[in-house]
């Protein structure tokens, strides 16, 4: 593969990386290797086309047709992926772990959904084997046809965001197979670069809120109930409650993070509709990029009714409210409010 462009992402202390490269996907040099290899499919299609990546992995005898009988962990409903479980391949060319499918359903068109590829990764970076590079084509524009220059800035500003704000990934990779559009999405490279290397991280001397809550709408009794308890404890705490809207056709809410970096500690109110809700699993991961990163514990998780909370919520201490148990969620207001 030929490195054509790269752009360095400062994270605290650490540099990270978005790489364009002309190239083959199926055919990665040892050491160019990576843990994740991402492809686009239309929804439960993974025919071997010609022209796709899908058919390039078919003809080096991996089939994702396969793979998706057999996943390790289906995301279509939450975010338009599913994990593949640890490849068994010895060709030279296939250098990476795992694939990531990209298959957006009805949620939207691809430029619209693209930053899910990222909060899909969630669950699985922090894990006992963790994903710190990532290689991709410009997803949905093979077969399903989106222009390259339609996807390419929308993923450009997720890899930038999710980089910059704490996703352990050290490395994206961006590989177009054709040497004349690899060319061209190299002068669209170079016409964002000077966009993102003027974004500043601000650091916050200060909060304006003391707790920002994180819940599903279905929940509001609960958490009306959740706010009077904390304010009975001290009227003049500060509480962030309404709840952002996304913003159509942005594959990262930067007004979202705004609003959780204003805020010094994040209650999350776990529920069946809260793990349905696209709105508040964006709200719990990027809160749990500062409560990783934090000295003191920034998330402070309430399980509220009875749901399949996945593994990477689970690590994460919370307090045991179920099923809505009146007298168990005045016990965590008051643990929340003395130790605050």
């Amino acid at each position: 593969m030929q490195l054509l462009e790269s752009f360095v992402v400062h994270h605290k202390s650490e540099d990270k990386y978005i790489k364009l490269y002309h190239g083959d996907l199926t055919a990665i040099p040892k050491y160019e290797a990576v843990d994740l290899l991402v492809v686009s499919a239309f929804p439960n299609d993974y025919i071997p086309t010609s022209t796709s990546l899908i058919g390039a992995l078919y003809r080096k005898g991996l089939s994702v047709a396969e793979l998706a009988i057999d996943k390790e962990v289906d995301l279509r409903q939450a975010f338009s992926c599913w994990l593949s479980k640890e490849l068994q391949t010895t060709d030279p060319g296939l250098q990476f772990r795992r694939i990531l499918c990209f298959e957006p359903l009805v949620r939207g068109r691809p430029p619209e959904v693209v930053g899910d590829i990222f909060r899909s990764l969630m669950p699985f970076v922090y894990g006992d084997s963790p994903i710190r590079s990532i290689a991709m084509p410009i997803v949905a524009s093979g077969d399903q046809g989106v222009p390259l220059e339609v996807m390419f800035e929308p993923l450009f500003d997720a890899a930038y965001h999710w980089l910059a704000h704490g996703i352990p990934v050290q490395t994206i990779k961006i590989v177009e197979y054709s040497r004349a559009k690899a060319e061209k999405l190299k002068e669209v490279f170079s016409r964002l670069r000077p966009r993102y290397s003027s974004l500043l991280r601000e650091g916050e001397s200060g909060f304006d809120y003391d707790f920002f809550i994180s819940y599903s709408r279905k929940d509001s009794d609960e958490v009306d109930s959740l706010m009077a308890g904390l304010q009975s404890f001290n009227p003049k705490v500060r509480v962030f409650l309404d709840r952002l809207e996304l913003m159509v056709g942005s594959a990262w809410q930067e007004e979202l993070y705004q609003a959780l970096e204003k805020c010094r500690k994040v209650i999350a109110v776990y529920s069946p509709s809260y793990l349905e809700s696209k709105m508040c699993i964006e709200e719990f991961n990027i809160a749990l990029f500062r409560h990783r990163e934090s000295e003191d514990s920034v998330l402070l998780p309430i399980y509220l009714y009875s749901a399949q909370l996945p593994v990477y919520m689970r690590m994460i201490q919370y307090i045991d409210c179920r099923e809505g148990d009146q007298k168990k969620i005045d016990g965590a207001c008051k643990e929340f409010m003395t130790s605050w």
